[in-house]
């Protein structure tokens, strides 16, 4: 019986040590990671009478590494997303466009392809991304490996990709292009400032004109010697604890101190994702960071504590690098919380069209065909 236990002990160690090891750990990811999807040839340009669906050219860098140091490591994406433009658009009065990115959960029931309809009526044109099904996810594949395997920085290259397509239409003004995202996409809109981002993806273009974070999370920490130049709005709520507003404070002044405009709105009582259908209520299962910093060396590796997060080089496979984040989270374990108000909250969402009209007024005037309100 005893050497039988021995021999049970000595198969559990060995399991746990093959399991530690890198490469099996990106040998089972592998095993799960979807493929890309095989869509139709992406479109580099648009003509005039391109709307709706649209398939576009863009990368998966996955790391902010990749984006600094080798752009040759980010894999060729086809990329999707959803164009639309207001009544007055035309080629003799071109509209400004904004690029809207979904938060972690997807395009959601209430708020992406609403903010489109809404920045129609506000006289500018709207291109909604979607992240995840370019890269083999859709809405039923599990949160926790898509959320690993589609990264910020995948997003980013998709909004640098979308305001290089939406520069190419003759309806659209390529001087007022923003960009707006939410949660996960929030957090995208705020990093994509980082002028070394905007060289790294798309050095011949113009930046974003104007940025708008609603609700993204703000425990990174680029280290970002310059910016691109565009004001920044942001949008929060003291009852959100997937902001921790002190942080968020701490990365608006770091911004203002590079010279760009930062207004900062936060709402008393709002929770999280308060345009979406569902009603508002307490999200127990839902995780946040509270405490933890990732900390962005000169070559964009990510630090916790000052020690790196990634054991993996530039020219690594996504499996190795999605079983590394798997595993790095274990590193955060002691500044994870759960649970956070989520849903519907009909004075925040209109509050939140106040603001964002007021912002879109304050850089970019009167618009052809804008309505004052939702």
């Amino acid at each position: 019986m005893k050497k039988s236990l021995l021999i049970i002990a000595a198969v559990l160690a060995l399991a746990v040590f093959v399991l530690s090891l890198t490469s099996v750990r990106a040998l089972l990811v592998a095993s799960t990671l979807p493929d890309f999807p095989d869509w139709p040839a992406p479109q580099p340009t648009l003509a005039a009478g391109d709307s709706g669906e649209i398939y576009f050219p863009t990368t998966s860098p996955y790391d902010f590494e990749v984006i600094l140091e080798d752009m040759g490591q980010a894999r060729p994406t086809t990329g999707l997303g959803f164009l639309s433009y207001p009544e007055s658009a035309s080629a003799e009065s071109p509209v400004p466009a904004m690029v809207i990115l979904p938060g972690s959960g997807g395009i959601s029931p209430g708020r992406e392809h609403e903010y489109a309809s809404w920045f129609n009526q506000q006289g500018i044109a709207a291109f909604v991304v979607e992240y995840y099904e370019p890269r083999g996810f859709d809405q039923s594949s599990n949160y926790m490996i898509r959320t690993s395997a589609v990264t910020e920085f995948d997003i980013i290259a998709d909004a640098y990709s979308a305001l290089k397509l939406l520069g190419s239409s003759p309806l659209i003004d390529d001087s007022r292009i923003g960009v707006i995202g939410f949660s996960y996409g929030g957090m995208a809109a705020r990093l994509a400032m980082d002028e070394r981002i905007r060289a790294g993806l798309a050095a011949e273009l113009p930046p974003f004109a104007l940025h708008i974070d609603v609700y993204g999370p703000c425990f990174q920490i680029l280290n970002s010697p310059a910016l691109t130049g565009g004001p920044l709005l942001t949008l929060r709520g003291t009852k959100d604890a997937s902001n921790d507003l002190e942080a968020c404070a701490q990365r608006e002044q770091e911004l203002r101190k590079l010279g760009s405009e930062v207004v900062a709105q936060v709402y008393e009582g709002a929770g999280h994702a308060w345009e979406v259908e569902r009603q508002r209520f307490f999200s127990e299962d839902s995780p946040y960071l509270s405490g933890c910093e990732v900390v962005y060396d000169d070559q964009g590796r990510p630090l916790l504590n000052g020690d790196p997060l990634n054991d993996y080089s530039v020219d690594a496979s996504l499996a190795t690098r999605v079983a590394s984040r798997f595993s790095s989270s274990l590193r955060f374990k002691d500044c994870v919380g759960y649970g956070y108000i989520v849903g519907r909250d009909e004075e925040v969402r209109e509050r939140g069209f106040a603001d964002i009209q007021s912002f879109l007024d304050m850089h970019w005037g009167n618009r052809s065909g804008a309505e004052a309100s939702f």
